[in-house]
């Protein structure tokens, strides 16, 4: 075993030993066919308003232009699915990911602590931690990584915890053994697309935000975003309709995070309760979550628009 697989490997046990459930690296390049997709989305305007989509496209593409000398990608994901459901049938519903604290905070810790790991481990490494808030093409580098593919829903799927992961990087200087990239699983299955009750899957792996529940719910500013009406199927923030009925996502397991465990009343809120919320009880359910970063406003809206 050469230095860099020896390295490779010691830096993959450590990011199970933080609690990531799964680690994979790539070689840094420039990601041609990820640019030439986006590229093409964004001229049909399946962003929707989400303008900050159509900027940074270099970077995107080329990791060493966010971190200058960069020549491996290490991926990580972490599973957050919850066994357990809402109570309440008539209650308007959350996506899973939003039960606990908020993820960047949860899964950057844990990156940060890799990453000064892997500095100590290989001198004179330098490098740069990544958690869905910068122009990085995460799953295109996870699905490089060896960590699953990219499934017709558009989601990164994973052969052990289905598509209910997060995912992280370390961009870094340091030249490391890469992984085999994931070979995609999904056969001619089409339950993801066939379920969306909006119609936004398109295509397979090609999401039109305009029409995307998720969307609508969390990141839709202003009403003139998109005029057209779309079905919230319920849900008054995100929307697990595509991953829920993924054969995937049949027989996974209980993440093992306590802050991604919600509030003790969260899941048995009635659709009377939601009804009735006001901003302290919000702020109680919660604190430190991405619903919180929503804001009490915008959820307001949104069960009104269940609720009218």
């Amino acid at each position: 075993m050469n230095k860099q697989s020896k390295y490779s490997k010691i830096i993959k046990a450590e990011a199970l030993n933080l609690g990531f459930d799964d680690c994979g690296i790539s070689a840094v390049q420039y990601i041609t066919e990820n640019t030439a997709f986006l590229t093409s989305w964004l001229e049909k305007g399946y962003n929707a308003g989400m303008k900050y989509l159509s900027t940074n496209l270099e970077k995107r593409a080329d990791p060493s232009k966010l971190v200058e000398g960069a020549k491996s990608v290490i991926s990580v994901i972490l599973n957050y699915y919850a066994e357990k459901q809402q109570k309440d049938p008539d209650a308007p519903k959350i996506s899973k990911y939003a039960y606990g604290k908020d993820y960047h905070r949860v899964v950057r810790a844990k990156l940060e602590k890799l990453l000064s790991f892997v500095c100590h481990l290989i001198p004179g490494t330098s490098g740069w931690a990544f958690v869905d808030s910068s122009p990085v093409f995460e799953k295109a580098w996870a699905q490089r990584s060896g960590l699953g593919w990219i499934g017709k829903n558009s989601l990164l799927l994973t052969p052990r915890f289905g598509s209910f992961v997060f995912i992280g990087e370390l961009i870094v200087t340091a030249q490391l053994t890469p992984d085999k990239p994931g070979t995609d699983r999904c056969g001619d299955c089409r339950k993801c697309i066939d379920a969306c009750p909006s119609g936004a899957l398109v295509a397979e792996k090609i999401l039109d935000a305009r029409k995307c529940i998720s969307y609508h719910t969390i990141e839709k500013k202003r009403e003139n975003d998109n005029p057209s009406p779309v079905s919230l199927a319920n849900y008054f923030y995100g929307c697990d309709i595509c991953q829920n009925v993924c054969p995937w996502n049949q027989h996974l397991t209980q993440h093992t995070v306590r802050e991604f465990n919600p509030h003790k009343d969260l899941l048995t809120m009635s659709k009377e309760n939601w009804l009735t919320l006001n901003e302290n009880r919000f702020n109680e359910l919660f604190a430190n979550t991405v619903v919180q970063r929503t804001g009490f406003e915008r959820i307001k809206r949104n069960l009104g628009l269940l609720f009218p």
